[in-house]
């Protein structure tokens, strides 16, 4: 139960946020890479890493939840994230039978799409059932996996995607599209 419960709130943390501005400011360091793989998984805010850690922490303290639940929960959502960012393709026959319970790489790198119909869709991080419960999930993307653009347009240029000092500082820093909706007020 505790797994459960701690998995569904790591889906409602994520849909805050790309919902919450400035939770979203922190969240697009994960977003702005325009090449999914493995390293996409690692590829947080240390901010968002913290608020993060006091969701779970909260919510551990708030349930009483045992030790070796919350450890084989965050050993099994660590490697869940890793496998769900990955940059392979599942057979299809097995990632459909997959998908109805976990989290493929087919399943999420919809969510990293640049259309922002498909980047908010698709939340979990290893159970799937979440994104089916709450109406969030998208089977494909439009273009297909092999013609969606991933990352965020806006960071487009690979160096401010990949660097450590630009990804620190992104969350304080306006995007083109931020700044000309500033200037139009």
């Amino acid at each position: 139960m505790t797994f459960l419960a701690l998995d569904c709130l790591v889906y409602w943390q994520h849909r805050l946020f790309h919902r919450i501005p400035l939770l979203w400011r922190i969240h697009r360091v994960h977003h702005a890479d325009g090449n999914l793989d493995v390293t996409s998984a690692l590829r947080f805010h240390p901010v968002e890493i913290v608020i993060s850690l006091a969701f779970k922490l909260a919510a551990v303290v708030l349930i009483g939840a045992p030790a070796l639940a919350v450890i084989v929960f965050e050993i099994v959502l660590n490697g869940g994230a890793l496998f769900s960012h990955a940059n392979f393709a599942l057979p299809s026959a097995l990632d459909k039978t997959l998908r109805r319970v976990v989290v493929t790489p087919d399943f999420h790198r919809l969510h990293h799409s640049q259309s922002p119909k498909e980047s908010n869709r698709n939340f979990g991080f290893f159970i799937s059932w979440w994104d089916y419960l709450f109406c969030s999930y998208q089977a494909q993307p439009g273009l297909g996996h092999v013609d969606m653009k991933i990352g965020l347009a806006e960071y487009s240029s690979l160096q401010q995607a990949t660097r450590v000092d630009k990804m620190l500082a992104m969350p304080f820093i306006d995007t083109p599209a931020a700044a000309r909706e500033k200037e139009s007020r």
